[in-house]
């Protein structure tokens, strides 16, 4: 697969990642939805990464452009989360 599929499926993984976080569940963010994008944005590249080196244990899990989705939204979903908890002015 070309790289730039592989590039912009990371960054469609980790867009809607933010977009979920900031519209849907309306959660406070450090730099409202440009935070939550740019967290998303590495989460989903940290969750390539991941995939790089445990590839053979997420292997059976659901790839597209050759870019394992699964590890790419956790892992984005996972840093928003954090970020989320980071970001509360309670």
């Amino acid at each position: 697969m070309h790289p730039i599929n592989i590039f912009l499926t990371y960054v469609i993984v980790g867009m809607a990642a933010a977009i979920y976080f900031y519209f849907i569940l309306k959660k406070y963010l450090i730099g409202k939805f440009w935070g939550a994008l740019v967290v998303g944005l590495v989460g989903s590249f940290l969750g390539g990464v991941i995939n790089h080196f445990f590839g053979t244990y997420l292997e059976e899990l659901s790839k597209y452009n050759d870019v394992n989705l699964f590890a790419a939204l956790i892992a984005a979903l996972i840093l928003l989360w954090v970020f989320s908890k980071v970001s509360s002015h309670k």
